[in-house]
């Protein structure tokens, strides 16, 4: 009698590990809808599926200046501005790009700033086939989160099984410490290039 209990609380035991480690193994369901990845590198075209991406220049900046409704505003954050400048263009229809995130080595994830939607040059970005037009995305990065990143970006933020573009930022010049080679103490939104006010 003993002998059975012994062995029905081992098959017991055995059942409970064996679906313990079914529910820990299995694919969660955000992993099993998540976007699908379009990986490339700076300035080459990435073609996710509504549309195509350029990037061609990241500018890190510790200010911003813009001007909000006829007034000059500067921002300031607890990390760097990065102000990435893309090139879009829609595949086959008419289509908007309206989601992107910086993506650091460790996975860290810094959705685009919302402290810039009020501008009309800021997602989301209306684009039509075989017409290129600039996309601006700006975010609010830690310096350590950039060696090593990526930008993705999507149609829309939530996008289950759509493809995202995920571009590597392994061109962006760092220095020994991770951080950018060049960082502006002020980046001037409103004007075509940066304000100069010296380099740290």
């Amino acid at each position: 009698m003993k002998i059975r209990a012994i062995g029905n609380l081992l098959i017991l035991a055995a059942t409970v590990a064996l679906s313990y480690g079914m529910q820990v193994s299995k694919p969660h369901y955000a992993e099993l809808t998540a976007p699908i990845p379009i990986d490339g590198a700076m300035h080459d075209t990435v073609r996710a599926r509504s549309f195509d991406v350029r990037l061609d220049k990241v500018v890190f900046a510790r200010t911003l200046k813009t001007d909000q409704f006829g007034q000059t505003r500067v921002l300031t954050t607890s990390g760097l501005w990065a102000v990435v400048t893309t090139n879009l263009t829609a595949t086959s229809t008419s289509t908007t790009v309206a989601d992107g995130t910086w993506q650091g080595r460790t996975g860290l994830r810094y959705h685009q700033t919302e402290r810039l939607s009020y501008r009309q040059d800021m997602p989301p970005h209306a684009v039509d086939p075989g017409l290129e037009r600039n996309g601006l995305f700006v975010f609010e990065v830690p310096p350590d989160q950039i060696r090593g990143a990526s930008l993705l970006v999507a149609a829309r933020q939530f996008a289950p099984l759509d493809a995202q573009a995920r571009i590597s930022l392994d061109a962006v010049p760092t220095g020994a410490d991770g951080q950018p080679a060049e960082i502006l103490p002020q980046y001037d939104l409103d004007a075509a290039v940066p304000s100069v006010q010296g380099k740290s």
